[in-house]
């Protein structure tokens, strides 16, 4: 029996039948004479669009479906691709809702988001999944979740406010708008997860294997692995994994050779694409199952820059062809997530429709039109997205009394340690192993070197945890800053000059439940509240977050001297115990290949 949707299906499907038949029935739009760009075929050539309803009736000569009251629009000149697709993404790392996302890039001509929400799951779980995924179902667009197999990804390097394993799946599975498993990373380091953690390897494999037995995809994360290493981690994926994780040429050869759907990564601190688009531009292979992401976007680039448009963009100013580069965002992408209504512009897809002005390759989006409706122009947004609040119960999850100065700092008494430590990398969320030799000054360790500075990790899912060390390459001169942006388990990340200040914004921050803090002379000089589990926020609206946020990164840059871009993120990052090669968490400092927490000092030997 054809459910509801099916029914409407049938009656649409039945009403495009009828325009192109009958003497009657005519297109409700026209776009005339634009360079449609066939992401098929890969040419361009002049024809028509014609729409009825959401869907597109055909493309080329549509003389004969326009009546007395069909809208022709002139595009003569201009060029008219498919809406594009952000294949793997986080709302949480814009700071924002779905909806206030969308706001923001829905003008750019984004029209498709494949959201991983595993760092709400992180906090609170399947409660907070579930929240997203319902906001996700008011959108007009296309907005989707690949739900987490595992949290923490990490079992034993650091704690999670809820723990989800292959026994959450199917409940998962039954939110609306989830396709799929998210981000494999328990799996990352898969030599030294075998070895140490089996049971998070089989769980891995009964999850993946489950979403292929109901059709979902799965997403794979194979950071700095290959050979042996990366044929089992696709194996634990399923049959068929993308990456999003690959930074170096030969990583995206190796990947491409296996069938690995390639998310080449350009995000607000993270750029990999012009690395791995050289397998393409160098090694001449075939770009079929080369896709574009942003995996982590602020919302003031998108403002400033553009989402997928300017990725693409950035991909024509490597050497990619501009209708290569726009089949990496659309049939490229609609083909990996099954989404075969969108990602191209032919009869019965639905009509989400760009029209670039001038060059190609300088996509300039000057129009957008999502399932028929013409809903930007300009860059502004024509249609109502409603502003959505989400339940109390996900906006109180900061766990964790204040803490002093001395909390943050680590006793020893040594005159002399040797100190496990990060080195920061910009634009990666790689990082180095750095050990040095530190003093001992009344009882606790002192950095001496200018760009060495404290970092912390204080547990805020009801744990008393805190992980201690320094990291070189932040470049900050006064004050300290911290957040409950701390990827993957959220726990508060504080780094700084001086204890006293580090103390003072990690207290601001619990006492927000969540957000952003920034202290400077033992008080706080500015803040953003993010109640969101800590990690989003519902009280303002996409806009006046970007001019929030650039207030902060200003703030950040003029009174603390840190000029590092995006340095919030860049401080999230440092966590993130499943990207090698020594992070910091709440259990200390992690080496990520070897799977195991290091002392934060050691005798010097």
């Amino acid at each position: 029996m054809l459910n509801t949707n099916d029914l409407k299906m049938v009656a649409d499907r039945l009403h495009c039948v009828d325009a192109l038949m009958s003497d009657v029935v005519f297109a409700d739009k026209v776009l005339k004479g634009g360079n449609v760009v066939n992401v098929i075929t890969r040419e361009i050539y002049e024809a028509d669009i014609a729409i009825a309803g959401e869907f597109i009736l055909m493309v080329g000569d549509c003389s004969k479906l326009i009546g007395d009251k069909t809208e022709v629009i002139d595009v003569k000149g201009k060029y008219l691709t498919p809406g594009f697709i952000d294949s793997h993404m986080h709302f949480e790392s814009a700071m924002l809702t779905a909806t206030e996302f969308s706001r923001l890039s829905l003008p750019t001509g984004t029209t498709c988001l494949i959201s991983d929400p595993h760092e709400v799951g992180n906090v609170l779980g399947k409660d907070a999944i579930k929240a997203m995924a319902e906001e996700c179902a008011t959108l007009p667009h296309h907005v989707y979740l690949r739900v987490p197999a595992l949290t923490p990804d990490c079992p034993g390097l650091e704690t999670a406010g809820r723990n989800l394993d292959s026994k959450d799946i199917p409940e998962m599975f039954e939110y609306p708008t989830v396709t799929g498993i998210g981000e494999i990373q328990g799996v990352t380091g898969i030599k030294f997860v075998y070895d140490n953690k089996y049971d998070v390897v089989k769980d891995t494999i009964a999850a993946s294997t489950y979403a292929e037995s109901l059709g979902k995809k799965v997403d794979g994360n194979a950071a700095e692995i290959f050979g042996e290493e990366l044929a089992s981690h696709i194996i634990c994926g399923g049959t068929e994994i993308s990456c999003h994780e690959t930074t170096t040429k030969e990583e995206c050869v190796e990947k491409l050779r296996y069938g690995v759907y390639v998310l080449m990564r350009e995000g607000s601190t993270q750029s990999n694409m012009p690395e791995c688009i050289k397998a393409i531009t160098e090694e001449g292979l075939d770009s079929r199952r080369a896709l574009l992401a942003t995996d982590d976007m602020l919302a003031e680039d998108i403002i400033k820059k553009g989402h997928m448009n300017d990725i693409v963009r950035r991909t024509i100013k490597e050497g990619v062809d501009p209708v290569e580069a726009i089949q990496m965002v659309t049939i490229n992408a609609s083909t990996w997530h099954n989404l075969h209504l969108i990602g191209v512009l032919a009869p019965g897809k639905y009509a989400d429709i760009n029209i670039i002005d001038g060059k190609l390759e300088d996509m300039n989006v000057a129009d957008v039109y999502l399932k028929g409706e013409h809903i930007a122009s300009n860059g502004e947004l024509l249609m109502d997205l409603q502003p959505y609040t989400y339940p109390e119960s996900v906006k109180h999850s900061v766990l964790r009394d204040k803490i002093s100065a001395d909390d943050l700092k680590i006793a020893s008494d040594e005159k002399e340690v040797m100190a496990n430590c990060i080195g920061l990398i910009v634009l990666q969320n790689l990082s180095e192993d750095y050990r040095v030799k530190l003093p001992v000054e009344d009882g606790f360790v002192k950095s001496n070197e200018e760009d060495l500075l404290p970092v912390a990790v204080i547990g805020r899912h009801g744990q008393k945890d805190i992980g201690k060390s320094f990291i070189k390459g932040f470049n900050i001169k006064d004050g300290a800053f911290a957040e409950t942006v701390s990827h993957d388990t959220h726990n508060l990340i504080v780094i700084g000059t001086n204890y006293e200040d580090m103390a003072a914004a990690a207290n601001r921050v619990i006492e927000m439940q969540g957000g952003v803090a920034v202290a400077k002379g033992g008080k706080v000089i500015e803040e953003l509240p993010l109640r969101i589990c800590g990690l989003m926020t519902d009280e303002m609206k996409g806009q006046e977050l970007v001019d929030k946020t650039i207030e902060l990164h200003e703030i950040v840059k003029t009174e603390l001297g840190c000029d590092i871009p995006a340095p919030f993120m860049h401080l999230a990052f440092l966590s993130l115990a499943t990207s090698p090669k020594w992070k910091i968490t709440d259990k200390g400092v992690v080496d990520v290949k070897n799977y195991k927490v290091l002392p934060s000092i050691e005798p010097v030997k």
